[in-house]
């Protein structure tokens, strides 16, 4: 098992655990828009978002732009990343195309958002597993040192989604891979294609969390302690639970 959970209470299984340390290490190294240090503030602020009293006060509200503010944030990321990832974090059902527009506008590239909403969305799952489980929570990694490699796919255009993104026959050699082999790419891993490293990375953890992309359409056998039937029972309760349209 990987040194991650070595001293957990609950055994869990090598392959998550081995996916959970990849996905954990990399937090910390300078990435494709934000350097080590950068990807590591966005986890910490991640965390710290749930107890910002202007998040609160608009998740209370009936429209969240109704309530102007300053987020109680660590005071290390510029406030429109601390909106970023406050928003995502705390209130991600009522983001809308208009304040995602407003967010670029006030100096955000599209880029450095989506590598944003990763950063948020691969400690989101950690987190809620580990607190799920009655485990503490995990240290966040020391930042790396490096800078980001600003590597924007040649394929990236306007398509289904807010940013730019990769369709199947746009992907170069550098790209090659971020989509399964054997089924179409769904519009949930095109949306963060315009950080190819940010697919793999993100989908790598919900092959081991859930299931991998062809394991989840084979239904000739079960990959998990429980069937295809169980776990999409759950994955439907928590979509509602967490308000998921997708």
């Amino acid at each position: 098992m990987s040194e991650l959970y070595a001293s957990a209470p609950i055994a869990i299984r090598g392959d998550l655990a081995a996916a959970h340390t990849r996905a954990w290490e990399r937090l910390g190294r300078p990435g494709t828009w934000w350097d080590g240090g950068q990807r590591a503030a966005i986890a910490a602020e991640t965390r710290h978002a749930p107890s910002c009293a202007l998040c609160r006060r608009r998740q209370e509200a009936l429209s969240p732009a109704a309530i102007e503010g300053k987020h109680d944030s660590l005071g290390v990321l510029p406030e429109i990343v601390v909106e970023v990832v406050h928003r995502v974090r705390t209130d991600p059902a009522r983001l809308s195309e208009g304040w995602f527009r407003r967010v670029i506008t006030a100096g955000l590239t599209e880029e450095q958002y989506v590598e944003t909403v990763s950063v948020v969305a691969h400690v989101v799952a950690i987190d809620t597993m580990t607190r799920g489980l009655g485990f503490d929570l995990l240290l966040l990694p020391q930042p790396e040192q490096g800078s980001p490699s600003r590597y924007r796919p040649a394929g990236a255009k306007p398509g289904g989604a807010w940013v730019p993104w990769l369709e199947p026959g746009d992907l170069t050699e550098q790209e090659a891979g971020i989509y399964p082999a054997g089924r179409s790419a769904a519009n949930i891993m095109k949306a963060m294609s315009l950080v190819p490293d940010e697919v793999k990375s993100f989908f790598d953890i919900v092959s081991h969390q859930y299931q991998g992309p062809l394991e989840m359409r084979d239904f000739s056998r079960e990959y998990r302690a429980i069937g295809h039937a169980q776990i999409e029972l759950l994955a439907a309760r928590v979509s509602v639970l967490n308000q998921c349209l997708y």
